[in-house]
């Protein structure tokens, strides 16, 4: 069966084209809620292959086909039969081609025609999400280029991470160069090694700009070995690598901070960036940020500081949407407690054009909260994952439930968190935002629409 899908994109063929042969566009189409994952990328669109992973160790081999290769205007990935014989009872057919035609006003219309025996609804969404996800990057990289933003040499640690991975392949297939900053042996020219707490004089060298995401889990047992896990990674590496920066005359550093800061119960009212100093929270994780913030300080430029406030990260691959989404798909999820806890929450996606605004808009600076502009409470989040599942949410959670896993003070900081958080600063700067409300992001990150 042939499924195809269109849309223009305002930009010439050729630029288009450019976004699909760098490193990280692959990634960043690849619906999330499919059971696979990135083990290599193509190293040409002309010839080369990519290696998608599946469960229980199986391999998808994407064979790009010379013959359908046409420079700017087409290239053609078909499903090798050697890659999928592991696949015991019967055999995937798949050929993508994938088309860029001029449009009006030096625009591409894109087309996407897969040519597969997968069922239709599952192919339909992902092109779907192929195509939103497309004209969104697009849109995101060029408000930043009509605001004067180059290409530039950007330093990220955690960038194998959830965040990490998704913010990496937006940058690059933007036309910036990245640079990982990694702790074990560097595996390519992008990527150095990175000592968290001593860090080489030149490890920055040639950077324009830092995003420091590195961090240890906070999910857990709040354990002593826990409690230091969660502080080590934070407040002396940023502090030694915020001094680094300094010196190395980078222009702008981003680090990673949450709206923990505002404590596990930050009342009924709303909190913006301006609550601080007070009222701070005055539970561990908030004392950790406070100070985690101030790290990020360390010293003297003129260096441009950006500490980003991550609200609860919504995305199945990974936090607390990677939990909850099997125990709501088998019919058991329900509301938490009361469910009248206020959670403040952002998409992946929204997430990663939080980052990358950081990096052109001046206007940010020190603080900025990471979250939607509609936070929700339990029992309304609860409603718009079992629609996106389309699965009843009718048995409720006692409060008690979650100390068997995370003990008391983890439930109180973690499953039972009440915050109601504003992104002011970003709404003051007309910030576009690809998903205000809980029920679009959940449909779009879980293959709703």
């Amino acid at each position: 069966m042939t499924h195809q899908r269109s849309s223009e994109i305002q930009a010439p063929p050729a630029e288009v084209f450019a976004w699909f042969s760098r490193p990280g566009a692959i990634r960043r189409l690849l619906p999330p809620w499919l059971p696979l994952k990135v083990v290599a990328e193509a190293e040409s669109l002309r010839d080369g292959t990519a290696v998608l992973g599946l469960p229980g160790g199986l391999r998808w081999f994407a064979q790009h086909q010379p013959d359908g290769y046409i420079p700017e205007r087409k290239f053609v990935d078909e499903v090798e039969p050697q890659g999928l014989r592991a696949i015991a009872t019967r055999a995937v057919n798949w050929k993508h081609e994938h088309l860029f035609e001029p449009a009006d006003g030096d625009a591409t219309t894109v087309i996407d025609r897969i040519n597969s025996n997968l069922p239709a609804r599952q192919t339909a969404r992902m092109l779907a999400y192929r195509h939103r996800q497309l004209g969104a990057d697009f849109a995101a990289h060029q408000r930043a280029a009509a605001a004067g933003l180059k290409p530039l040499t950007i330093a990220v640690t955690g960038s194998s991470g959830m965040v990490g991975e998704a913010l990496c392949a937006f940058l690059s297939t933007g036309g910036h160069r990245v640079i990982k900053l990694v702790r074990g042996t560097p595996k390519s020219a992008n990527e150095r090694r990175w000592d968290s707490m001593a860090p080489a004089d030149d490890l920055l060298d040639g950077c324009d700009a830092v995003i420091h995401l590195a961090g240890a889990s906070i999910f857990g047992r709040f354990s002593d070995k826990h409690r230091q896990a969660i502080e080590s990674s934070r407040i002396e590496p940023t502090q030694a690598l915020a001094e680094l920066a300094a010196r190395a005359n980078v222009s702008t550093f981003v680090s990673a901070s949450a709206v923990g800061i505002y404590g596990a119960k930050s009342g009924p009212a709303p909190v913006d960036e301006k609550s601080i100093p007070q009222p701070v929270g005055s539970d561990f994780l908030a004392d950790v940020v406070q100070r985690w913030e101030q790290a990020a300080g360390a010293g003297v430029s003129s260096m441009r500081r950006v500490q980003i406030r991550t609200g609860i990260v919504l995305s199945p691959r990974g936090g607390m949407l990677a939990v909850l989404r099997p125990i709501f798909t088998a019919g058991l999820g329900g509301r938490l407690g009361t469910g009248t806890q206020c959670l403040s929450w952002i998409g992946l996606d929204d997430l990663v054009d939080i980052y990358h605004r950081a990096l052109w808009d001046t206007q940010l600076d020190g603080p900025v909260n990471a979250v939607a502009p509609h936070p929700v409470n339990n029992i309304e989040f609860t409603k718009a994952l079992a629609k996106a599942v389309r699965r009843p949410a009718i048995i409720p959670v006692p409060a008690a439930a979650p100390k068997l896993l995370l003990g008391t003070e983890g439930t109180q900081l973690l499953a039972l968190a009440d915050q109601r958080v504003v992104p002011q600063k970003l709404l003051d700067t007309g910030h576009e935002f690809r998903h205000e409300h809980i029920e679009l992001e959940l449909a779009h990150c879980l293959g709703g629409n």
